[in-house]
């Protein structure tokens, strides 16, 4: 009698919980993506908080390396105060607003971050021995993008050139013929040159 009851119970269970496991219901399958759903809400929440918090000013300049040196220069300059009061700031002109882009911009600063924690460029003199090398890893970078993040104010085709000075409509006219980019003509904008460029750095 209980080896016929043993029997059935094995025919009703088969395989017990591994079994079940394996031939997961839909009432399982709806739990694990409703908490797959939730996780993955929350994860990316905090992943895009933590990039928008590490995407402002404020978090540029809380280097003393970046607020004692460039933030300075900066402050000097049409893009920080001008008659329309139309401010740039640093992730304006340094990160791009494309999702990829940004990404790509992330990364490459985690360079500048080891830079900082290593103490290469803690101090002034540390900081303008590496400033051309830092310059030139720029330049390189934002033509490589077509100065993707000049252009999101700034476009030749809405420029009025009647305007404009007229060495300016000349540089402004070639640089369209000859297919250039921004920081080709533009590297100076909005921080001193480094010391000991060439003229390659220059074209």
């Amino acid at each position: 009698m209980s080896d016929r009851n043993s029997d059935n119970s094995k025919q009703e269970n088969p395989g017990g919980l591994w079994a079940r496991l394996r031939r997961p219901s839909a009432k399982s399958l709806g739990g694990l993506l409703a908490v797959g759903f939730v996780v993955g809400v929350l994860f990316w929440g905090g992943f895009n908080t933590a990039m928008e918090a590490t995407n402002t000013e404020k978090f540029c300049i809380s280097c003393h390396e970046m607020y004692d040196n460039v933030y300075q220069e900066y402050k000097q300059t049409i893009h920080y105060s001008n008659r329309t009061g139309v401010r740039a700031t640093c992730p304006d002109c340094h990160v791009p607003k494309q999702w990829t882009h940004k990404m790509i911009r992330k990364v490459q600063a985690s360079k500048e971050l080891w830079g900082k924690l290593v103490g290469t460029i803690d101090t002034r003199e540390k900081f303008e021995a590496k400033r051309l090398e830092l310059a030139r890893n720029e330049w390189k970078r934002m033509k490589a993008v077509d100065s993707i993040e000049c252009r999101n104010c700034h476009s030749l085709d809405s420029m009025n050139a009647e305007v404009q000075k007229q060495r300016a409509r000349k540089q402004h006219e070639m640089a369209k013929e000859d297919k250039m980019t921004c920081i080709d003509c533009h590297k100076g904008i909005s921080h001193n040159k480094p010391a000991g460029m060439t003229e390659e750095d220059e074209m």
